[in-house]
This record gives C-alpha cells, sequence and structure tokens, in this order.
C-alpha cells in the first residue's frame, strides 16, 4: 500500500490529534488493504484485533 506524501502526512496529524499509534494505524490499513482483493476475506478480523491487541513499540509508533 503507497501513501502520498500528503496522505501520509494527514494520517501523522490525525494520530497525533488522537493520541493513537502512527505505526498501529499503518498496520491496520495495510491489513484491510491485504484482504481488500481476497475472495473470501476469512480471518481480516482476526487480524485486525491482534494488532488492536499488540501493544505499541517504544521505537516511535507513537505520532511525534
Amino acid at each position: 500500500m503507497n501513501l502520498s506524501d500528503e496522505d501520509r502526512g494527514l494520517l501523522e496529524e490525525l494520530c497525533r490529534q488522537n493520541g493513537v499509534s502512527h505505526q498501529k494505524a499503518l498496520k491496520l490499513l495495510q491489513t484491510v488493504y491485504d484482504y481488500e482483493f481476497k475472495e473470501r476475506r476469512t480471518g481480516v478480523y482476526d487480524a485486525l484485533r491482534e494488532i488492536l491487541r499488540n501493544k505499541p513499540s517504544t521505537q516511535g509508533g507513537q505520532c511525534s
């Protein structure tokens, strides 16, 4: 998934405003994108839940 510089900047700003991990938001978007064109999306909700359960990394996971 390729985000334009403008879209990436907007995502970072929204994450910062809402206290959401930028990395986690990107992982969620990538996961949805990966399942988008599959004939059957079995497992997408489990994959999203797993991302949400994981703690953000301490290596710049929060927007700054």
